[in-house]
């Protein structure tokens, strides 16, 4: 759903506070001289309120109001996590599952894997109605999911069957390592949290995401070959991109570049191809590009290694005092006791809640690095200014400072533009010609 869908008044004025008579001048002959390109300098903080400025009320207002209802949605997940875990332990119906884990089978590798099998099903189940508000109800409600509900729950269904494989081998390994060293856990079981992150990263994008959705190598050689070209250009090993149907999911717009070791793959949704130009489409192809370049995968990982050490040496000592005043009482012995899941679950859960300001910083700047990479790469100011009006039917488009250090895992659509205009001035400024909107426009027509 794009959030241009209509002209406003204001559009008059980016044209004015971007372009001025600076593209008359590039247009014609006999104007190549740098005084003349260097007379009409834009303006990038009055460029970036026109931009937007040109958002109707209506859209604006909706946008806000679906984007700071998600700073609630972080606080109830984190209470119904908290609560789920609270739930076991106190009930004892953890220490119940051990048991009846215990009963079933003498090998300690079967008990995790029964126990873990009925918790995350258990998690999943009383989770259930706060996943189909915020997942189903609430995307609808704003018209951003175009799934019917039987499609959205198969969907959900084979999500679950991925977590319970994932998350039970994830425990089985976790829990050895506990048995092992039960003192040094949190050193080593960074190492298992690590390793089955790089799976997520680098692997589920090639092999899980096929699952929820087909995708088929793009037949526009318009649109594929400038992207290839970017591709070459920065030694990304690519033969072809790809289109995916996203659109039979969502209204929102999305790529990627991913994969490793061969598995290297570009990767387009249809809502991209139906609602940007071709400018706006290299704008952001160069930007996931500028993930795949920079290595953020990997640094990513690094962080998260870093934050998952602290956390569970923290939930270590936690953990350690909790069994120590209410062991018995929830029928919990000890880290290596899969009945004391629950509790580093809670543990964990709060660490991480409390750290979401934290988290998101590092995941913002990353993705204002590939913004960088991406303008740099493909040159399309508009482009990217577009865009991040585009992000703008989820996204808050102008938030406070605070607001969005602590909420945005992206740099907001304010930051971006302003980006963008910031560098379409220094480009005018060097003598320099980015092709105008309207120039774009007749390209992506022809």
């Amino acid at each position: 759903m794009s959030v241009l869908s209509d002209e406003t008044p204001a559009q008059t004025s980016i044209q004015s506070a971007t372009s001025g008579d600076t593209a008359g001048k590039f247009s014609g002959p006999g104007n190549d001289s740098p005084a003349l390109q260097q007379s009409t300098p834009i303006d990038a903080a009055e460029a970036t309120q026109a931009w937007l400025d040109s958002v109707p009320r209506d859209k604006r207002e909706k946008s806000d109001a679906y984007f700071e209802g998600g700073y609630w949605l972080i606080l109830w997940n984190y209470l119904v996590a908290a609560g789920i875990s609270i739930l076991l332990l106190s009930s004892r119906i953890s220490a119940r599952l051990r048991d009846f884990s215990e009963r079933l089978t003498r090998y300690r590798t079967l008990r995790v894997t029964c126990y873990s099998i009925a918790y995350l099903l258990l998690v999943y189940v009383l989770s259930f109605p706060l996943n189909v508000y915020e997942h189903f109800v609430r995307e609808h409600q704003y018209e951003l999911a175009t799934q019917s509900f039987p499609a959205w729950f198969q969907e959900q269904l084979i999500g679950l069957g991925i977590m319970l494989i994932g998350g039970t081998i994830f425990f089985i390994v976790l829990y050895a390592v506990f048995r092992r060293a039960p003192k040094t856990w949190w050193i080593w079981g960074t190492g298992v949290a690590v390793v089955f992150s790089f799976v997520l990263v680098f692997i589920a994008p090639v092999f899980i995401e096929p699952l929820f959705n087909t995708y088929k190598p793009l037949t526009k050689p318009e649109i594929s070959e400038p992207i290839l070209a970017m591709a070459r250009a920065n030694e990304i090993p690519v033969k072809q991109v790809f289109e995916v149907d996203a659109s039979r999911q969502t209204t929102r717009v999305s790529a990627n570049v991913s994969g490793f070791l061969g598995t290297t793959r570009i990767a387009l949704n249809d809502n991209l191809l139906k609602q940007c130009t071709v400018p706006e489409i290299r704008e952001v192809m160069a930007h996931e590009m500028g993930h795949y370049v920079l290595n953020h995968g990997a640094k990513l990982l690094t962080y998260l290694g870093i934050f998952v050490l602290v956390g569970f040496a923290l939930t270590g000592i936690l953990f350690d005092a909790a069994v120590r005043r209410c062991g018995g009482k929830w029928g919990v012995r000890g880290i290596a006791d899969p009945a004391g899941l629950p509790l580093l679950a809670l543990i964990f859960s709060t660490l991480l809640f409390l750290a979401t300001p934290l988290l998101n910083t590092v995941v913002r700047v990353t993705e204002r690095e590939a913004d960088a990479f991406g303008i740099n790469t493909a040159r399309e100011p508009d482009g990217m200014a577009e865009v991040a009006l585009k992000l703008g039917a989820y996204r808050k488009l102008n938030p406070k400072p605070l607001e969005e250090f602590i909420f945005y895992d992206h740099p907001s659509g304010r930051a971006r533009i302003r980006m963008a205009m910031d560098w379409k001035a220094a480009n005018l400024s060097a003598g320099q010609s980015p092709k105008s909107e309207s120039q774009n426009r007749k390209q992506t027509e022809e």
